[in-house]
């Protein structure tokens, strides 16, 4: 998976390296400053690259399926916020859309599909293709 290609911290990197960026491109069309939606995307940010505690390395599966879906909870919150952001502001929706690629699957995933997208992150940027649907 991370041979060659981005591993899960650098695809989280990304993430939310293009979730920041968007967020100054929208301050600067609106000429607002965005400080709770900035709070949360820095805070959502630090919880995906918290090393998990010791206890916590000898999780079972269901274990780290909870684990996962309480993250997927959260970025339940961090939809809800896009999605009103979106119906509020055309261009939001317009810069939005034209990314949804990258942030939307992370967003929505379930903890199993979640797995499975940063499984074919990590493939596809080995062909520099970076979308999971065109993987053959």
């Amino acid at each position: 998976m991370a041979e060659g290609g981005k591993t899960p911290a650098l695809a989280n990197a990304h993430l939310f390296g293009l979730l920041s960026d968007l967020l100054q491109q929208v301050e600067s069309l609106t000429n607002q400053e965005e400080v709770e939606l900035r709070a949360k995307i820095e805070t959502l940010g630090l919880e995906v690259r918290k090393l998990p505690s010791k206890s916590a390395q000898h999780l079972n599966e269901m274990e780290i399926a909870k684990e996962l879906d309480k993250l997927s909870a959260k970025l339940d919150d961090v939809d809800e916020l896009i999605s009103s952001t979106m119906a509020e502001d055309p261009q939001v929706r317009t810069l939005l859309s034209s990314t949804a690629d990258v942030w939307m699957p992370v967003i929505t995933a379930t903890s199993d599909e979640r797995r499975n997208f940063t499984s074919v992150a990590g493939e596809d940027s080995l062909d520099g293709k970076g979308k999971g649907s065109e993987k053959q």
